[in-house]
């Protein structure tokens, strides 16, 4: 069995997680439902969080991974500041992808980068 999997940050193409994917098949790039906000932590790695108001649709690639992919693989190598959970896509599908955890938006270091649209588009201007 296999699931779809949102990334937007070290997991995507080109990212120092990507080897976590190495056995799963990129669907495509694929945007968020305009109701999050998007996170650096530390510059390390991004984090979304649902908002009801104030959101933006995000960059990101879909993946279809199996649960052993998910469980052995990519989940292992998370920070603990971002949790698994169900996002919803630009195109109004679902999709299992890391969010930030609530109580890690206050954290030193996190700051708000939802004006950048991605991950990708943030690195560029550091």
């Amino acid at each position: 069995m296999t699931l779809r999997m949102f990334v937007n940050g070290q997991a995507m193409s080109g990212g120092t997680l990507n080897h976590a994917l190495s056995e799963a098949r990129l669907i495509g790039p694929a945007r968020t439902a305009p109701v999050y906000r998007f996170f650096s932590v530390r510059d390390e790695f991004p984090g979304l969080h649902p908002v009801t108001e104030g959101g933006a649709s995000i960059n990101g690639e879909v993946y279809e991974v199996s649960y052993e992919v998910l469980r052995e693989r990519l989940l292992p190598e998370e920070p603990a500041e971002l949790e698994l959970g169900v996002i919803a896509l630009a195109d109004g599908s679902g999709s299992f992808s890391m969010r930030m955890r609530a109580s890690a938006l206050m954290a030193p270091g996190v700051v708000d980068i939802t004006a950048h649209g991605g991950w990708h588009a943030y690195l560029a201007t550091l």
